[in-house]
This record gives C-alpha cells, sequence and structure tokens, in this order.
C-alpha cells in the first residue's frame, strides 16, 4: 500500500469538528474534553491503547450517544443534537465493529436497497434493480470497486468474512458520504482476506474525508497522513505518522519504554506496535494488545 500524499494542514478546511466534548456515564468520565478536526479529504487516524474512549467518540460524533458537554460541527454546522439517520442525510456515514448486514439477502440486493433508499426511491429496490438504470449502474460500479462482482448473488451469510467486511464499507459508499468514520475495518479478518480489504480501503475516494479507528499498525501506518492518539479519554497528541512514531509520550503509552530509544518495526506481528530487535510477546507483556475501546 502507497502511502497517501501528504495534506498541508493550513490550506484544508474542516468538515467535522469535535470542540470539547466530553462524555460521563455516572463517576466515570469516558471522553474528557476532547477536540479533533478532520480536513477536508483527510486520512486521519485515531488510535489508543484499550479503554481511550475511541469508540465514545465515534458514538458521539454519530450520535449514538449525547455528549455531556462540548459541540461537534459539521461542514459548518452544529450537528451535537440531530438524531444519528440526520447526520447520515447531512453526509457523515459510519462503519461498525461488527458487522450490521443483512444475511438472506445478497450483496447485489444489499446495495440496491441503499442505493435506492439513497436515492429517495424507499422500499421499492427490487424495482428500481430491475427499472432504474441509474440504481443498477450504481450497483455495478460498487460490486467492481469492492470486489464483490463474483460473489454478488451468493446470501451474505455465507460469504467469507473479509468479503462482509467489504460489503459494509460499499454500503457506507452507497450513502455517498463525504465524511466516512471506518470502526475497526480489518476487526476479525483472517490474514489471507486482510491484504485485498486494506488495498480497497487505502483506495477510497480522494473527496471522502475519513476517520479511521483502528488498533493494526499496519492499517494505520499505511492509510493516515494525521493521527490522534487517545489515551483514557484525553487526547495524548497528535501529528503525522512520523511525529507519532517517534514521540517520547506514544512510545511510553504503547511500550512502556518512556524515553527509551524505541523504533516501530517496518512489519509488526498480528498488526501491533514493537520495538525493534524486541518481539510480540514482549509488547503484549508491557501494554497489552490493542483491542477495541
Amino acid at each position: 500500500m502507497k502511502h497517501p500524499t501528504d495534506m498541508n494542514p493550513a490550506t484544508s478546511s474542516t468538515v467535522l469538528s469535535a470542540q470539547g466534548l466530553v462524555k460521563r456515564f455516572g463517576g466515570i468520565t469516558a471522553t474528557d474534553n476532547v477536540s479533533l478536526d478532520l480536513k477536508k479529504g483527510a486520512r486521519h487516524a485515531l488510535i489508543g491503547p484499550n479503554g481511550a474512549g475511541k469508540t465514545t467518540l465515534i458514538n458521539l460524533l454519530t450520535g449514538v450517544l449525547e455528549p455531556s458537554a462540548g459541540r461537534i460541527i459539521l461542514e459548518g454546522q452544529d450537528i451535537t443534537d440531530l438524531a444519528p439517520h440526520q447526520r447520515v442525510k447531512r453526509g457523515m456515514v459510519r462503519t461498525f465493529q461488527i458487522n450490521q448486514l443483512f444475511d438472506t439477502l445478497t450483496p447485489l440486493e444489499t446495495l440496491a436497497l441503499t442505493v435506492s433508499q439513497h436515492q429517495g426511491l424507499g422500499a421499492k429496490w427490487w424495482q428500481a434493480l430491475g427499472g432504474s438504470k441509474a440504481v443498477t449502474q450504481r450497483c455495478e460500479q460498487l460490486l467492481e470497486q469492492f470486489h464483490l462482482t463474483a460473489v454478488m448473488n451468493q446470501k451474505t451469510n455465507v460469504l467469507a468474512y473479509g468479503k462482509r467486511r467489504l460489503l459494509e464499507i460499499a454500503i457506507a459508499l452507497a450513502c455517498e458520504p463525504r465524511v466516512l468514520l471506518l470502526d475497526e475495518p480489518v476487526a476479525g479478518v483472517p490474514a489471507g482476506e486482510r491484504e485485498e480489504l486494506l488495498q480497497t480501503v487505502a483506495a477510497l475516494p480522494a473527496d471522502v474525508s475519513v476517520l479511521l479507528i483502528e488498533h493494526d499498525m499496519d492499517l494505520v501506518f499505511s492509510f493516515a497522513n494525521r493521527m490522534t492518539v487517545l489515551v483514557n479519554g484525553t487526547v495524548l497528541t497528535e501529528g503525522d505518522p512520523d511525529q507519532i512514531a517517534n514521540d517520547p509520550q506514544v512510545k511510553a503509552v504503547y511500550l512502556g519504554h518512556g524515553e527509551e530509544e524505541v523504533q516501530f518495526s517496518d512489519e509488526p506481528p498480528q498488526g501491533e506496535l514493537v520495538p525493534s530487535g524486541g518481539s510480540a510477546a514482549h509488547a503484549v507483556a508491557s501494554v497489552g494488545a490493542m483491542s477495541h475501546a
């Protein structure tokens, strides 16, 4: 996977802004004054150890959770109080850690349903698939783009897991988002199916701004041109991949080495951050494998 062209933050407009977001669950503060700006066309990764608050933040951005404090601005409009479906209509779409698919539908039927609804045809997707050239063409484009043409008539519940993840991202793109939130797209995908998915994620449309939650460092460092590190519900630091890879605070959080010189392996085993010359077992023993927020 080729690293994306770095963006110039000074010339990139902000499409999604979290401003001082706080989320409390009783006496627990899961998100503590988090601010984050997603630039137009960005490939922005949100990383952090277990319990950092990554998924809580995404749930706040998408309206699944209501913030205790703070604001969310989408393309200049305050959407803090909007319902999730209203945010989708405004152009913000998300994928999930666990597939949210119709098992008895085929990829073609699933995409026809999504495209038809997006084009205002409601539940008459089966009619649109046969009679609407626009729906048919869009479905064909998505099936080809996400390498699903060969399995388009198979029931979703018999698809390989990697194909199911590809279908989920295809559904998100069928909604023509301007902001796409990818919540651990390679979670649970077997090693033999990962490369196809990683390449497809890398080839997402350049005009779609992407915020990626991921614990797989192969994907993060090959995909992102901007990274935000969350720890204990707060922003530890933010920067480009080189800055994050060489940040002493990040090394301390992930590897427990503090100021000791530690390099990230070019090919981390199991997608984990590991010290150069060290082992995955050492990294796991130091901080535990990264997992869902």
